[in-house]
This record gives structure tokens, sequence and C-alpha cells, in this order.
């Protein structure tokens, strides 16, 4: 089992995110992504979204993707503040592990990290030790 700092750098490939800045979060049981924009629309009679990032931190570089609405549920963020997220599902690699994980997506434009990486994702793969930072190495 990896050990992660309480931050990290992982990639989102299928999505087209070669580098993300990541807090580990074991407060949030779903990970969740930055998404200033998002449109519905539908693919093969199917819903899917049109996504709309700011992968880096500091940066306005746009970046949009597609991908198939595997959910939408009720989400209440640190604040109590609920909210319904679209949830998608995409492939995480984070240190030896490259999986599927579920993402929330909502605006993170206030805060530091543009993804959360939350306890379902870490579930039997990794454990944490919030004194480190950046375990698994520096930026991809």
């Amino acid at each position: 089992m990896e050990v992660l700092g309480w931050k990290e750098w992982g990639q989102l490939p299928d999505i087209g995110i070669d580098a993300i800045h990541m807090k580990v979060d074991t407060g949030a049981k779903t990970s969740c992504l930055h998404a200033f924009k998002l449109e519905p629309f539908e693919k093969d009679e199917q819903p899917w979204l049109r996504v709309y990032v700011h992968p880096h931190q500091d940066s306005v570089e746009e970046h949009v993707f597609e991908a198939p609405i595997h959910d939408q549920r009720e989400v209440t963020d640190s604040g109590g503040h609920t909210e319904v997220r679209y949830v998608i599902k995409t492939r995480l690699c984070l240190g030896q592990f490259d999986g599927a994980v579920e993402l929330t997506l909502t605006n993170r434009d206030t805060m530091k990290f543009r993804m959360l990486l939350g306890r379902q994702a870490m579930r039997k793969r990794f454990m944490v030790n919030p004194e480190l930072a950046h375990q698994l190495g520096e930026r991809p």
C-alpha cells in the first residue's frame, strides 16, 4: 500500500489532463474536480457533459472535455452547503494506481487545489501521512 502526503500530483489521461495537483482529503467521500462551466447534452441517446476546467492552479488556461454522466448526487461541502453535482467516471493515474474513479464536478475557482482526492478513491489503495507532501513524486 502506497503512502500519500497531504498533497500529490496525478493524471487524468482519459480526459486529457496530464498533470493535476490534488489535495488528499480524508474528510471527503467522493473525489471532486474543478469545473467552471458544464453543458449537458445527448450523445447516442445517452446523457453526456461538456466540461470546462482550469486544470492548473493560478492559471486561466482552459481545457474542455466530454464525458458520459455517471450520476447526479447531493453533496455537502465543508461549509455545510448542499448542492446537486454531476458525477463522471474517469481514469486516475496516481503512483502505482491506474484505474477508474468517480469525480463530482463543481466550481473550485476560489480554492487552492483544482482537485480533491476523496476516501472512495483511496480505499484499500493508499494510506495518508498528513505530515508529508508529494510522496509519489513531483509534477509528471
